[in-house]
């Protein structure tokens, strides 16, 4: 039985970073960072870098795609936009992108931050001072701005009220 020679430092990471895309999205420094660890011996600059631009340019990695995927993710595990963009930044993206994901193609910060709010405590119109504060706090843990928090709060303690 013949042993089969083994195929070239670029495919071979072409072939890993495809496998790693189609499971999900991922952004352009998370998959260099992923193929250095599992090739160290192929050198960034030579073949892993290359073999992502050729990715890229046949639009199979998109770094804008990664984005939105992630911001649609988080956004529905009840996160908000501070918390996700802190999380996006260790991924290298550029800030137009990010801008682009949170607030251009995102959802409405306000409506999500009403959601969560809703979700998690029960909403009194006679809610007291400290209660609101409660909610204030554990909304800004989650990520979300505080003039979302005080509109969300505002509709939601008007809505019960009326």
């Amino acid at each position: 039985m013949s042993k089969t020679p083994a195929d070239p430092p670029a495919i071979t990471a072409r072939r890993a970073a495809m496998n790693l895309l189609a499971r999900r999205e991922h952004s352009f420094h998370e998959l260099l960072q992923k193929l250095s660890e599992k090739f160290p011996d192929f050198s960034k600059e030579e073949i892993l870098v290359p073999a992502l631009q050729c990715l890229q340019d046949e639009n199979l990695q998109s770094d804008a795609r990664f984005a939105e995927a992630y911001v649609r993710y988080r956004s529905t595990r009840g996160f908000g936009p501070q918390k996700i963009a802190a999380e996006l930044y260790s991924r290298k993206l550029e800030p137009e992108l990010l801008d682009t994901a949170l607030y251009e193609n995102g959802p409405d910060w306000t409506v999500a931050c009403a959601e969560v709010l809703e979700k998690k405590f029960r909403i009194k119109a006679n809610a007291e001072e400290a209660e609101r504060m409660y909610w204030q706090r554990f909304l800004l843990q989650r990520g979300f701005a505080q003039d979302d928090i005080r509109k969300a709060i505002k509709a939601l303690l008007d809505k019960r009220s009326s």
